[in-house]
């Protein structure tokens, strides 16, 4: 695909993530997850990403701790192909301004994500300490990665509005439902959140929101199609979301899938959907 780009341009798996597999903090991964109970480190995914011809990646926290973000870095440090790391610090904290200054110094460090979808309050993203806290990392240059569900959208989209100067980008497409073939309702919010130019998408985690056993690659052009049309070529990025996509898919059906619905772009366009946009986002 890349073949004759590939000696200009940086492609880039914008959404991955790496754990040492624990019962206990990891009780999201449940028994139809099995595949994924499990340790999932640099040295799993580096041969995909060579496969595939990608050059780096970017790695998402999948735990709420600065442990975590901690963690992440370490392996940055250590594999050079991890370009990115997305980590979590508590934004609700009153010393969150002290956090962000510490965590400045991590070049690899360029943003933070909630795990908003599990919050009990909808307009979690509202919360006036959580804003304070949002409000404070474009001073330190980080961006930030929205983890919603449809249902949250509309908070979204007024979350977005406040904080015009944030770089955010929406995780997953916000999780539509792909199973239940439904569009309605989601593809409205998704149209109201891409007129705010702050706001980039990640073409990721589809596989996860439809049917695991008996999906078709059709399920997902209505979504793929919806995210190119209202962001534009210019505030794609492609993620794979290894390895939580492999209960559905593993990664060179994912990079199928959206290489399939994406074929009619230019070269151009597709330059920036499978890295120039990622690179650009989180300053590579």
């Amino acid at each position: 695909m890349f073949s004759a780009a590939k000696k200009y341009l940086m492609k880039i798996d914008a959404h991955q993530h790496f754990w040492k597999y624990d019962p206990i903090r990891d009780s999201w991964i449940t028994e139809a997850m099995e595949v994924i109970r499990r340790n999932f480190l640099p040295q799993d995914l580096q041969p995909l990403l060579q496969q595939h011809a990608f050059d780096g990646c970017v790695a998402v926290q999948a735990s709420q701790s600065e442990e975590e973000t901690l963690f992440l870095l370490d392996l940055a440090d250590k594999f050079d192909f991890i370009k990115g790391v997305v980590g979590w610090v508590d934004l609700r904290d009153q010393n969150i301004a002290a956090r962000l200054e510490y965590f400045s110094r991590f070049s690899k460090l360029k943003g933070f994500r909630h795990v908003v979808q599990a919050e009990p309050e909808d307009d979690f993203l509202l919360r006036e300490d959580f804003c304070r806290g949002i409000a404070l990392l474009h001073r330190f240059g980080f961006t930030y990665d929205i983890l919603i569900y449809p249902r949250h959208l509309k908070y979204a989209i007024e979350f977005a509005k406040q904080f015009p100067n944030q770089p955010f980008v929406l995780d997953h497409l916000a999780k539509p439902f792909i199973k239940q073939k439904l569009v309605n309702g989601w593809m409205q919010d998704m149209h109201e959140l891409s007129k705010l130019g702050n706001v980039h998408c990640k073409i990721s985690g589809l596989v996860t929101e439809a049917d695991w056993q008996q999906w078709q690659a059709e399920d997902f052009k209505v979504y793929i199609d919806v995210a190119m049309e209202y962001f534009g070529p210019e505030r794609v990025m492609f993620g794979s979301d290894w390895p939580a996509c492999l209960p559905a898919a593993d990664y060179a059906q994912v990079c199928e899938l959206v290489e399939q619905h994406t074929s009619s772009l230019s070269a151009n366009e597709k330059a920036m959907l499978w890295g120039l946009n990622a690179a650009r986002f989180y300053q590579l």
